[in-house]
Formats: structure tokens, C-alpha cells, sequence
């Protein structure tokens, strides 16, 4: 009687405690964060951005090599399509923007002047000049491969705007489109190495847009030659060392950028596993990244950093939702675009030229 009394006494107390002691090797279930998501509020301040500078053709950056007197030109006429935003791949990420918020939300407050901004831009005039610009002795080069692979962003979204007008879009830009995607085709297979840099030049990165061109576009042989290029630059990397991130004026993170197009490429279960390899700290529930700051917004450079926080944002988005096990991953990008965002509308042009569609990428993508 006297064992029985106290087997009920210790179970009772066991019962009852608050905290019951756990097994060591049970992890805890990664608690739900929801993604911050974009509403109409934000798309009317997002739209200002590239509204006010798809027209401005000055201050700008031409970034050409200059082989005769000829080639000495106003932007716009070296470039009738894409000449405001300060330089040729900005006015081409700008025309973007619009572009997305005007299929995200036709509600826009300023629908109808982003509707007018594309078709005064991308008609099949100003695209013949672009082709020309290309076609330039030394210019066959010129955006390799981050303008290249706005412009195949570009083309993706216009591909699905509903409407007349924007099946005319569409169209016009198509050869542009088709150049482009021949310049990939042709230096891909000649780049032997991956260029592993945070800024303009970054493989990665332009390799997961101009990969989602080609899905939507069912160019097959484009999309045989991203995979079998992204598994031969990235597929033995191991151990990407994200303490020397970021640099002084990064935008993109040499690290995420990879881990972003292998994600893409790779199955799921093959990714997560390749994941774990070159990036075993992500997958810990306390892992922590803090945001890159700014500390001059005027600066060209140094502003970059706020374009980090949206694409680091954009990556460890898409990381947690291939695979849920790395849910812990939403937190830290919602804090990198709440640090950044409210910089925006605003804000200097040094900035506001470019990245309101960093902004919109992080916010819109999937």
C-alpha cells in the first residue's frame, strides 16, 4: 500500500509540472512567420519611383566604350527606348516595375501614366534603335549579362499583362528579346568560371531571371544550358563564408545569389541536401543576419546596401518556401526590407532610380 501511495504521489507531481522535461534529440517545430506581402498602399508609393525618372535623361551614366565621333550622342538618341533612370539597365528594371505593379494591381492610382510610359517607350521604333545600339562595333558586349537579363525580366512580365496593348508591348520587344537570348547562348558556354562578385557582374543572379525567362517562354535549349551551367559553377561549392558579407557597396549576396538560382535547378531533395553543404548555419533555427546600413544616402555606392537587404530578402524567401524546414529564414528577411523600405519614396535619385524593383522584387516574388 505504502509503494502504491507513492508511485501516485511521483506521477502526480511529474504530471504536473510546466515544463516537463523533453528529449534531447526532438527539435522544436520552427514557428510560422508570415512573409511580408505587398498592398495597394505600397504599390502607389512603389510606382512613383520609376514614373518619375523612365523621362529623365540626365543625370546619366552611358557607360559605352566610345570609338568615333559618331558614338558622342544624347541617351536618348543612343538609346530611344531605355534612357532615363540614370543608366541603361536601371530604365530597363524601372519599365519592369511598372510593368508588375500594373498586374499586380490595376487599381493604381497612376495606371493609366504607367500604361502610357511603356507604350511611349517599347514600340517597334524605339526597339530598331536599341537593336542598332547593339549593333554597334563595340557594343555587342554592352550590359553583359545583368542588363541582359533585366531585359529578359522585362519580357517575362509583359508576356503575361493582359490587354491589346499589352500584346503590342510584347511584341515589340521581342527582338530585342531574341538578341539577348543569342548573346546568352553564345557566351554562357564560353565562361568558364562563375563570376562570384555582389554587384552588376554576379553569375548567379542573372542566370535565375534569365532561367525564369526561359520556363515561361519554353525555350528548352536555354533552359538545358542555365542548369547544366549552374551545376558546373556551383554544384561542389561548399562552405560559403557569409561572415565576409557584405562588402562596402554590395546589392546582392554572393552567397544567397547561388543558393537562389540552385534552387531552381536542382530537386528538392537534391537543393536541400546541396544546401546543408554550402550553407550549414542556415539551416539552424538561430541563425542571424543583420541588415547592411547605410550611412550616406547621397552616395551612389554606399546606397547599394539598401538594394542588399531587398535581394538577401528575395533569396531567403525563396529558400523557405522550397523547402519549410528553414520557415525561421521569413523573419530575417521581413527585418531586412522593414529596415529599408521606408527609404525609399523620397529619397535621393543616387537611389530612387533603382530600387523601388529591388524593392518590389522582394516583395512580389515567388
Amino acid at each position: 500500500m505504502r509503494k502504491t501511495a507513492l508511485f501516485l504521489f511521483l506521477f502526480v507531481a511529474f504530471a504536473c509540472q510546466d515544463n516537463p522535461p523533453q528529449p534531447d534529440n526532438i527539435e522544436p517545430f520552427p514557428v510560422k512567420v508570415d512573409r511580408l506581402e505587398l498592398d495597394l498602399v505600397e504599390a502607389n508609393r512603389l510606382i512613383e519611383l520609376p514614373l518619375d525618372c523612365i523621362d529623365v535623361e540626365f543625370p546619366n551614366k552611358l557607360n559605352q566604350v566610345i570609338g568615333g565621333y559618331n558614338d558622342l550622342a544624347a541617351p536618348e538618341e543612343l538609346h530611344p527606348a531605355f534612357y532615363g533612370c540614370f543608366d541603361w539597365h536601371s530604365a530597363v528594371h524601372g519599365h519592369w516595375s511598372l510593368a508588375r505593379l500594373m498586374n499586380l494591381f490595376p487599381e493604381l492610382d497612376r495606371f493609366e501614366e504607367a500604361k502610357d510610359g511603356l507604350m511611349n517607350h517599347i514600340n517597334s521604333e524605339s526597339i530598331e534603335g536599341e537593336l542598332a545600339y547593339f549593333d554597334g562595333e563595340y557594343n555587342g558586349t554592352y550590359e553583359r549579362m545583368y542588363g541582359w537579363a533585366w531585359l529578359l525580366k522585362l519580357s517575362t512580365e509583359l508576356k503575361v499583362m493582359k490587354g491589346e496593348e499589352a500584346k503590342e508591348l510584347s511584341i515589340s520587344i521581342e527582338p530585342l528579346s531574341n538578341l539577348i537570348v543569342e548573346k546568352v547562348k553564345e557566351f554562357l558556354p564560353k565562361l568558364k568560371y562563375p563570376i562570384r562578385v555582389g554587384t552588376h557582374t554576379n553569375t548567379a543572379f542573372a542566370m535565375t531571371m534569365i532561367y525564369d525567362y526561359a520556363v515561361a517562354f519554353q525555350d528548352d535549349e536555354l533552359l538545358a544550358l542555365i542548369e547544366d551551367r549552374a551545376r558546373d559553377y556551383f554544384m561542389n561549392d561548399r562552405d560559403c563564408p557569409m561572415s565576409w558579407e557584405p562588402s562596402g557597396y554590395d546589392f546582392l549576396s554572393p552567397c544567397l545569389e547561388e543558393a537562389d538560382i540552385m534552387r531552381r535547378v536542382l530537386p528538392k531533395e537534391e537543393f536541400k541536401t546541396w544546401l546543408e553543404a554550402f550553407l550549414p548555419s542556415l539551416s539552424q533555427p538561430d541563425f542571424h543576419l543583420a541588415p547592411g546600413i547605410v550611412t550616406d544616402r547621397t552616395d551612389g555606392h554606399l546606397v547599394h546596401l539598401d538594394g542588399l537587404n531587398f535581394s538577401r530578402a528575395w533569396c531567403l524567401y525563396g529558400i523557405a518556401e522550397t523547402l519549410p524546414a528553414y520557415a525561421h529564414l521569413v523573419k530575417i528577411a521581413n527585418e531586412h526590407i522593414e529596415h529599408s523600405l521606408p527609404n525609399l519614396v523620397g529619397d535621393s535619385y543616387e537611389g530612387g532610380h533603382w530600387l523601388a524593383s529591388f524593392a518590389l522584387l522582394a516583395l512580389s516574388s515567388k
